[in-house]
Formats: C-alpha cells, sequence, structure tokens
C-alpha cells in the first residue's frame, strides 16, 4: 500500500482493509481509492466549492461546506492517477439519508432549512398532527451534492451510500 500504516492499524488489522464507508470525492475508485491517491492535494486545491478536506490520515475526503458539490469534474481531472476519474462521476452512489427522530421538524419545531438548500428539490415536507412536518426524501431526485447537510442545525441528515446493482449476463 502507498500509506503509511499508524501501530493501532496494524495491531487491529486494518491495515489491508478500505473503509467504505468514508465519502471519497466524486469519480473516486471505490475499492483502491487509497492505492491509487498520492495525497497530492490538487484536488483539494481545484475544488472551487471545498467541498473536499483532508481526513487524518492524509487522503481526500468529500466533506460538505457551505456550498454543495456541482459535480464539475475539476477534482478528478486535476488528480495526476487514477484514484479520481471523470468517468466515475455519474456513478456517485452516496444520497442524502434523514434520521427523522432528530429533525426538529418532527418534533415540532418548525425548520425546513434542509428543503430550502436543496436544488434538487428533493426533500419536501409532509404535515402531521400536532403542528409536525415529516420530511420526505425523494431518493430518485437527490444527487448527494451534500447541499443539506451542513445547515441542517442538529446533524439530522448525512450521506448514505446506496446499493449498486450489477446485473449479470445469462446464458
Amino acid at each position: 500500500m502507498s500509506q503509511m500504516t499508524s501501530r493501532r492499524a496494524f495491531l487491529s488489522a486494518n491495515i489491508f482493509r478500505e473503509d467504505s464507508n468514508v465519502v471519497r470525492p466524486p469519480g473516486s475508485r471505490v475499492p483502491g481509492f487509497l492505492d491509487h491517491c498520492t495525497k497530492c492535494g490538487d484536488c483539494i486545491d481545484i475544488c472551487q466549492e471545498a467541498v473536499i478536506a483532508i481526513d487524518q490520515n492524509g487522503f481526500p475526503v468529500f466533506q460538505p461546506g457551505e456550498d454543495p458539490c456541482t459535480f464539475c469534474g475539476d477534482c478528478a481531472t486535476a488528480c495526476p492517477t487514477d484514484a479520481l476519474q471523470i468517468e466515475r462521476l455519474p456513478d456517485w452512489p452516496w444520497r442524502a439519508a434523514i434520521e427523522t427522530a432528530s429533525c426538529l421538524s418532527m418534533n415540532g419545531v418548525s425548520c425546513r432549512v434542509c428543503q430550502d438548500n436543496c436544488e434538487q428539490n428533493a426533500i419536501r415536507f409532509r404535515l402531521q398532527l400536532g403542528g409536525r412536518a415529516e420530511p420526505l426524501l425523494d431518493a430518485a431526485a437527490c444527487n448527494g451534492c451534500g447541499g443539506c447537510v451542513t445547515p441542517c442545525p442538529v446533524d439530522a441528515i448525512a450521506l448514505d451510500r446506496q446499493p449498486t446493482f450489477q446485473t449479470e449476463a445469462r446464458q
């Protein structure tokens, strides 16, 4: 592997496992990102939305900020290795997931900041009895840009990896 391994990771046998729950930049190679990324930082420098940050091991991660990701592909174009490729942008597996129990609106507080920040109109609210409104996510409309994640005041929204289905050729 091209990364330095900590003693803790070595002793816990985590040195050869890539965490698939870590949100890597759009167009990332999964699995195998850690093997190809050189930690050069070119993807971070080029990102105009500032949605790419460095994790504790020095690798780039997708971290939504004030602006959502536009999936412009600049990060993939700037990557000198196969860690990020523009051809993989359409395969972005991350979508918003709402923890309704934590949602302020479900707890009687008028809040719809996620809906206001969703450029895809993938989040809407259904009125409930007792002055509550249930957040509804249209997974087909969500593109995983992260525009709703950061503004949520109670962290009730996170990005969740969606399963990828591969079809097999039948003979």
